[in-house]
């Protein structure tokens, strides 16, 4: 009967196969997401046993993407990036320049094209929010002034990761490297200058327009006193205004979330709106991660040991090395400067989509998503080992570590 029912087979096996290997993970004293990861290898169709429609995965995982973005646009503080945009602007634009470029250099020794190297670049230079957050609020670094750093160097980094998930697909014709590219450069042109154009339509709408009317539907909402009514209009106004900005506006529903997310999270009920649709965001979000996985074929590591190799170094060593660089280049001490490094370490949500996105438009070859995931996965696991490091080099560094702690800082 499984296969007459794909949609509750897919959910309930990936959600089943999370739970146990996010406990597993947990216990080794990893982040979920690893065991997230593996139970989407798990039920995928390239390891034996229980297979899961991938079709529907992805279906899933579209929604995820949705929810996940628009989380990212609640957790978005411009104050935040503020308070740090001396160091958090420039550093990060500088160390996704570096990343990409030393992505792109390991492509061409696979002889990829340039959109190839450029797409796989661009996915070794983020950071996965979830995997940063966390570890910083283990060591009650949030509120530190390298936490704040690192939070500001994050949010302008999923800036740059949204603003190339719009473009890509319009540029996807000349980053192909085929036919297209060569003879219509002004219509590659026209293209784009329509769809920055379809952008910024949008951002006006939702600047002007979304800023009055969100917060007037949850006002009106919130005086029901129906708290499964403001969590359904919470819901309703982010599914429908990424839904609408794809429809009217011909942007993807990634923008359109998080820009619902952004200006939620402006108003007097933005932090009510992030607690309500935890569960829910965090469920889909286990389905991201599981059907990412599913797509992960693990024969990649004995094919292609070295470009495993080779990704896991730029992630965890190139880009964490000259995010260090940077950060010592702005007169930040040594302390905010590894902390930057060790939070940068990893890659994720941002890198699965822009790999994934690069496969479905023809620009990344598949094994470029394995790789991409393989360093993911390694990553992933070896940041806390990085992090505790870092916990033994503060311990014999107190003086570093109190001029870290205060929450002020001149920028």
């Amino acid at each position: 009967m499984a296969h007459e029912t794909p949609l509750i087979t897919t959910i309930v096996g990936g959600l089943v196969l999370a739970f146990l290997f996010g406990m597993l993970a947990n216990r080794l004293r990893l982040p979920p997401l690893v065991g997230y990861l593996l139970a989407g290898i798990i039920a995928g169709p390239h390891t034996p046993g229980f297979t899961a429609n991938v079709n529907v995965a992805n279906e899933l995982a579209e929604l995820g993407v949705i929810l996940l973005m628009f989380g990212v646009g609640l957790h978005f503080s411009v104050k935040d990036l503020l308070s740090v945009k001396a160091v958090a602007i420039p550093g990060a634009v500088a160390q996704i320049g570096v990343a990409t470029v030393l992505g792109m250099g390991l492509a061409w020794t696979f002889d990829w094209s340039f959109g190839a190297g450029l797409v796989f670049g661009l996915s070794l230079s983020t950071a996965s929010t979830v995997v940063l957050l966390r570890a910083l609020e283990e060591r009650s670094l949030l509120k530190s002034r390298e936490g704040r750093v690192a939070i500001g160097w994050l949010i302008v980094e999923d800036l740059v990761m949204v603003l190339a998930l719009v473009l890509l697909p319009t540029v996807a014709a000349l980053l192909q490297g085929g036919p297209a590219s060569g003879a219509g450069g002004a219509d590659i042109s026209l293209t784009l200058l329509t769809t920055i154009g379809k952008v910024a339509a949008f951002v006006a709408v939702m600047l002007l327009a979304g800023r009055r009317v969100i917060p007037w539907v949850l006002e009106h909402v919130v005086q029901t006193r129906n708290r499964e009514l403001f969590r359904l209009a919470v819901l309703a106004l982010a599914l429908g205004v990424a839904y609408g900005a794809s429809v009217l506006f011909d942007v993807s529903f990634a923008l359109g979330a998080f820009f619902a997310g952004m200006v939620m999270a402006e108003s007097q009920f933005g932090h009510r709106a992030a607690q309500e649709t935890l569960p829910l965001r965090d469920a889909f979000s286990v389905l991201f991660f599981v059907s990412v996985g599913m797509l992960f074929d693990p024969m990649i590591i004995v094919q292609d040991p070295w470009g495993v190799i080779g990704t896991f170094f730029i992630i965890v060593f190139g880009k964490s090395a000259a995010a260090y660089f940077l950060v010592k280049a702005f007169g930040y001490p040594r302390l905010t400067g590894l902390t930057i490094s060790a939070s940068l370490a990893q890659i994720g949500e941002f890198a699965f989509i822009l790999a994934g996105l690069g496969v479905v438009l023809g620009i990344l070859p598949p094994e470029g998503r394995s790789l991409v995931l393989a360093g993911a996965l390694l990553s992933i696991v070896v940041n806390p080992a990085l992090f505790a490091w870092l916990d033994r080099y503060r311990g014999t560094h107190p003086a570093e570590a109190a001029a870290a702690a205060p929450d002020g800082v001149s920028t």
